[in-house]
């Protein structure tokens, strides 16, 4: 949670500049999907997200100093597929990781702990309706190659793994 809190602040702050878009929490770092409108806005925003992050998990865990022993990793997005494929590493990375220890999940279970809730990307699953997307924390693309142009790969299958050749899943679905 409190690392939920730092994120909707991080999008409070810097409206025009940089904003989060999708994130997903993992045991020691997170994927993030950012948009800056330049490379200074960017190491700002991911600056202030860490200084947030950190002092809430010092203040939770009642301790003082670093939080993150390393800079992020940032790679720029430039086709949609790049985009569509992120979008499945960071959504959809739950299932990936349980997908390899042969563990099933139902195909309506998103990760609790991404913004997989407040994403409108997926298709719909016979019989299963998606609510739709609660934008609690996240912000939505401004790019439109964030917030159209990807779709033109497909839409998300909610039981989708990331990794794994699609067609090849979906043609031992059937």
């Amino acid at each position: 949670m409190q690392i939920k809190q730092a994120l909707a602040k991080s999008n409070e702050q810097e409206p025009d500049h940089f904003r989060l878009v999708h994130y997903s929490v993992q045991t020691n770092h997170l994927h993030l999907i950012a948009e800056a409108s330049h490379g200074s806005a960017l190491a700002r925003g991911m600056q202030g997200l860490a200084i947030r992050i950190a002092k809430r998990l010092n203040a939770m865990l009642q301790r003082r100093g670093a939080v993150f022993s390393e800079r992020y990793h940032a790679r720029a997005l430039r086709t949609p597929r790049e985009v569509r494929m992120a979008l499945a590493y960071v959504l959809l990375n739950r299932r990936h990781h349980w997908g390899e220890r042969a563990t099933m999940l139902a195909p309506w279970r998103t990760d609790a702990c991404s913004s997989a809730g407040e994403f409108d990307g997926w298709r719909p699953l016979a019989g299963i309706e998606m609510p739709p997307p609660q934008r609690d924390i996240m912000r939505p693309g401004r790019s439109f190659l964030l917030a159209v142009l990807w779709r033109k790969h497909g839409l998300f299958d909610l039981d989708e793994i990331p990794g794994r050749d699609r067609e090849r899943r979906r043609a031992t679905r059937c």
